[in-house]
């Protein structure tokens, strides 16, 4: 059993910065290929990005490509979404998401963290 934690959201102008992280319990967090999410209000939820389970391979929505960085310490069982550049129309609730290998549904789910761009 695998419980996802995030947290690091917040209020941030237009061109600011933000780091959420993603706090996972259980031992074999390092085997997990972890996603984040994010969800506006009347949207679907979209993909922003992946990383693998050694943190080796890393991919990213068109959307988030060069502002946003995903990485892992697996001794932390953490990872991280170093979000700059930030735009209004990031404004969502950001999620992790924890599946054993590339393609597989996901097992785990957090709870989500409110990220609010002004401009």
């Amino acid at each position: 059993q695998v419980q996802l934690v995030e947290s690091g959201g917040g209020l941030a102008q237009a061109g600011g910065s933000l780091r959420l992280s993603c706090a996972a319990s259980g031992r074999t967090f390092s085997g997990y290929v972890i996603n984040w999410f994010r969800q506006a209000p009347g949207q679907e939820r979209e993909f922003v990005a992946t990383i693998s389970s050694s943190g080796s391979t890393t991919y990213y929505a068109d959307s988030v490509k060069g502002r946003f960085t995903i990485s892992r310490d697996n001794a932390k069982n953490t990872v991280y979404l170093q979000m700059n550049s930030l735009k209004p129309e990031d404004t969502a609730v950001y999620y992790c998401a924890a599946r054993t290998g590339w393609g597989n549904e996901f097992d785990y789910w957090g709870q989500g963290t409110q990220v609010t761009v002004s401009s």
